[in-house]
């Protein structure tokens, strides 16, 4: 438990595409659920059960047509399907409360896409729960978190928004296949942080700061590779987004991050951390000495 607490606070570096602002028309407390459009009756009773929804929360309903509309153009039409069955529920926090992820039986789209997803469509403080019945992709799920967020905010995220940062979704899964998941979410928070601090202007500007970023991660990039997240990274530099505040929120999540390492819990992650590692050694040592 403690791992996976220590995992969502390290995703904090890929939260900051935008800037962020709560639900505009919910309280603390409050829950705003969706549910896939193809589950049963029996399936909806289960999900909202487990997501402990009270009964007057806001009921948001997915349709696949609308996975196809979000992410047709960046995803094979095989992996979003033909059913949407992922639902989530997402519970306002306090304010500085910060956002917290957890999903059971997705398969597909992983804690940083979900992420992702809540901070273009300008969420925070709040904690999100997402499933399904059996596992799925997790597409149903990622499309009603952002069309939970435009009918609660009474607002309309703009499509050049929604289209950029589901592209960065699925750009970081698949780069994710040849350098891994962390490595590739490593890679977007970096560049994310040179961008802010450095203002590229030119293509050239932005392969230095790819190329520096990959170099100093110990991740080697084709050609091919950085070419799409230089044009990936030119569609982002150019929407409407205060860099500025981009750099503070990264600077913030660092301090969330120490703050966490100092306290009682992440001292005893710490220490567990360092047996394991001790036990290796112990381990290695024996193998050698027989």
């Amino acid at each position: 438990m403690q791992m996976k607490k220590l995992i969502i606070i390290a995703l904090i570096f890929m939260l900051f595409l935008l800037p962020v602002q709560a639900f505009a028309d919910m309280a603390e407390g409050d829950m705003i659920i969706t549910l896939g459009e193809n589950l049963t009756d029996d399936q909806k009773n289960l999900l909202l059960a487990e997501m402990k929804a009270p009964e007057d929360a806001q009921i948001i309903t997915v349709s696949n047509a609308e996975e196809h509309q979000y992410l047709g153009n960046y995803i094979a039409k095989s992996l979003i399907g033909t059913k949407a069955i992922s639902s989530s529920a997402i519970t306002v926090g306090k304010e500085g409360s910060g956002l917290e992820v957890e999903t059971k039986n997705i398969n597909w789209v992983t804690d940083e896409m979900y992420i992702n997803a809540l901070i273009t469509a300008g969420v925070k403080d709040a904690s999100i729960y997402i499933t399904a019945p059996t596992s799925v992709s997790g597409t149903a799920a990622l499309t009603g978190i952002i069309k939970a967020y435009e009918i609660s905010a009474d607002t309309t995220i703009p499509e050049d928004v929604k289209q950029a940062a589901n592209e960065e979704m699925v750009e970081t899964a698949e780069l994710g296949e040849t350098v891994g998941q962390e490595n590739a979410a490593a890679l977007i928070a970096k560049i994310k942080e040179e961008i802010a601090k450095n203002k590229p202007e030119t293509d050239a500007d932005l392969r230095a700061i790819i190329e520096q970023a990959a170099k100093e991660l110990g991740i080697t990039l084709t050609e091919e590779q950085i070419q799409s997240l230089i044009d990936l990274f030119n569609k982002i530099k150019n929407l409407d987004i205060d860099w500025n505040q981009v750099g503070d929120q990264l600077n913030q999540a660092k301090d969330k991050i120490s703050k966490f390492l100092e306290s009682e819990e992440g001292q005893g992650f710490l220490e567990k951390l360092k047996e394991f590692f001790v036990s290796l050694i112990d381990a290695i040592k024996a193998l050698f000495s027989k």
